[in-house]
């Protein structure tokens, strides 16, 4: 590896126009580093993991994505993890959003930057595989001193992007290791993987937002068609193009001289503009129809092998990852499963609240499923219009009014020249979901009573009022009795929120956890053609966790065990550490469990995979 010195150098020259024999996407990074960034390659700085506040905001912009991506990302850590890679998701602004790595390297990743929260934006960590992602779109591998900045350079990055339906650059996939061998070209597998698993985690994404259409998935090649195709479109009733899978069509266009311009420009379009067919064709190219006759024309040419998959198909692959559940979940009785009284009375409660427009606000710990409620509420109410989910602990403060009431044009420096609708009026016909309403600052308490009392709203920088006829769901897992205390929360906004209060308890406090196992477990199953079961000793220990993060963690729990398992049998050793292993920071847990193995250490270290000496220092400082 070249020295600092000599690094630097060759910066310089090559950002001065000398030909360099290095990637163009490494020269270009380059460039852009030191032109439009004024980064000094010379200043080697540290890697920067943003502070644990604002990780929790990427993360929950980012949430329904990182839950799709997790069993695609469990998958391929698998298939890795022995050479010690590291996988990072990233959102579109760089920052490692989710992450897979070895515990034994937790040291040394973090040092590295390779970590949860580590942003890895160009203009502040130089050239850099997430970077040189976002800014080109492009899979790239970025191989030790590729990198500009020389704290990076013992490091082998390579990243692949993931596209949402629309064909907008969403988030990174990174695979990166802390050593590897010299040549560059031994990351010539990691890039085809990673490719492969962004193409899978756009797929899973277009299966899950599709709702009632049709999915036409395309390859050049019959072989794997149905289970692994180059790329996805989605169709509405009319034969309108309503969602694409980015990378995999990007790839195509290239392969086959494909002329259809960025992905995102096929938004809208008739299939029949791409294809000779409409509409009413697509049952002749389902699964089960002769692979020969699945050949796409263009022109009258042949173009593409397609599979196309019905709205019901569609349906029962996406049930889990869809943030919507079923309709028919607020009518959910113990008749269908062995539930928990307090959710069926309260589903029961929401089923009949759905049929009016009624303000409902929805408490629980994070993780209860506020947002499934909601959008279960809004499917029953049968009255058509959007979903628009706002997380108001999210937005930043300076921006929040803005996206809520939207703006006119040129309101502000940095509008948007044709102004803006807000989520508010976006909504309009349909529900407006305030998560974290506690969260909302006082100065916008006041607009939003406005809207609520007038059913109008007025953009930033506007004086005439807009109409608007929305449903109003808000959740929070805060106190807002204690807000009203503390003056932080309007009164008078409180009583217009919570004409009805729906309460979702904990998962520890739910009594139906055994169902809820064997539902989610019959989702992640149908989406991979699979079937799951869990050990006596594995389900014990999900049974005594206490479940922090309630539902989303223990489907999160499923999603990594399921991938990890064999033949489909989930153990203690495919469950995640803090499930394995939870006794050490969390006395009550510790102490719980010692009561469940009736006093009896040695079967609690058993239990836990530890020895006797490890628990009864635990148990010391439980009880300290």
């Amino acid at each position: 590896m070249m020295s600092i010195e000599s690094h630097v150098k060759e910066i310089e020259r090559v950002t001065a126009g000398t030909f360099s024999g290095r990637d163009t996407a490494v020269v270009q990074s380059w460039r852009r580093c030191v032109n439009d960034y004024r980064l000094d390659p010379a200043n080697a700085r540290d890697a920067y993991i943003v502070p644990q506040a604002r990780l929790r905001e990427h993360q929950e912009q980012a949430e329904a994505l990182i839950r799709i991506s997790r069993a695609g990302l469990a998958s391929l850590f698998d298939q890795v993890a022995a050479d010690d890679y590291v996988l990072l998701l990233s959102d579109a602004r760089g920052v490692a959003v989710d992450y897979l790595g070895h515990p034994r390297l937790d040291r040394e990743l973090r040092d590295a930057g390779l970590y949860l929260g580590a942003e890895w934006s160009e203009s502040r960590a130089g050239t850099c595989a997430v970077g040189a992602c976002l800014v080109s779109g492009e899979a790239v591998t970025i191989h030790q001193d590729d990198h500009f900045d020389p704290t990076h350079t013992p490091l082998t990055c390579t990243a692949a992007p993931i596209f949402d339906t629309q064909g907008e650059l969403a988030a990174v996939l990174d695979m990166s290791q802390l050593r590897s061998p010299a040549p560059k070209s031994s990351q010539r597998l990691a890039l085809h993987l990673a490719k492969a698993t962004a193409r899978r985690i756009e797929m899973a994404n277009l299966v899950a937002r599709t709702g009632d259409e049709w999915v036409l998935r395309l390859s050049r090649t019959p072989d794997f068609l149905d289970t692994a195709p180059d790329a996805a479109l989605s169709l509405d009733g009319a034969g309108r193009i309503s969602g694409v899978t980015g990378s995999g069509l990007a790839a195509l266009e290239r392969r086959l001289g494909w002329p259809i311009g960025a992905p995102r420009a096929l938004i809208g379009r008739p299939i029949s503009s791409l294809f000779d067919i409409g509409i009413d064709d697509l049952p002749a190219f389902m699964r089960g129809q002769p692979t020969g006759d699945r050949l796409l024309h263009a022109n009258g040419r042949p173009l593409l092998f397609a599979s196309a998959m019905s709205p019901a198909d569609g349906d029962r692959l996406a049930s889990s990852a869809r943030p919507a559940r079923p309709r028919s979940w607020l009518d959910s009785t113990a008749t269908q499963r062995q539930g928990d009284a307090r959710v069926q009375a309260m589903q029961q409660h929401a089923a009949k609240l759905a049929k009016r427009r009624i303000p409902i606000l929805i408490q629980g710990e994070t993780g209860t499923g506020k947002e499934v409620l909601a959008r279960a509420i809004h499917a029953d109410c049968n009255e058509g219009g959007r979903f628009v989910a706002v997380n108001c602990a999210a937005i930043p403060e300076h921006l929040i009014e803005s996206e809520l009431f939207g703006h006119v044009p040129h309101a502000f420096t940095g509008a948007a020249r044709k102004g803006r609708t807000g989520l508010i009026e976006s909504a309009q016909g349909g529900t407006l979901f305030l998560d974290e309403i506690g969260d909302m600052p006082l100065s916008l308490q006041t607009r939003l009573l406005r809207v609520l009392a007038e059913s109008e709203v007025v953009p930033v920088g506007g004086v005439e009022p807009r109409p608007v006829e929305l449903r109003l769901i808000s959740a929070t897992h805060q106190a807002l009795e204690t807000r009203l205390a503390e003056g932080r929360f309007r009164e008078d906004l409180y009583y217009r929120l919570n004409a009805a209060t729906l309460h979702l308890p904990a998962l520890r406090e739910r009594s139906d956890l055994d169902a809820l196992l064997g539902e989610l477990l019959v989702d992640i199953g149908n989406r991979y053609n699979a079937h799951y079961q869990i050990d006596p000793k594995a389900r014990r220990l999900l049974h005594t966790y206490r479940w922090p993060g309630n539902v989303r963690e223990l489907r999160n729990a499923l999603e990594v065990a399921s991938a990890l398992c064999d033949n489909g049998l989930i153990r203690r050793e495919h469950l995640p550490e803090a499930i394995r292993q939870p006794a050490g920071g969390d006395p009550r847990a510790l102490l719980h469990r010692l009561e469940q193995c009736q006093g009896n250490v040695s079967a609690l270290a058993r239990e836990l995979g530890v020895n006797r000496s490890t628990v009864h220092r635990w148990l010391r400082r439980a009880r300290s």
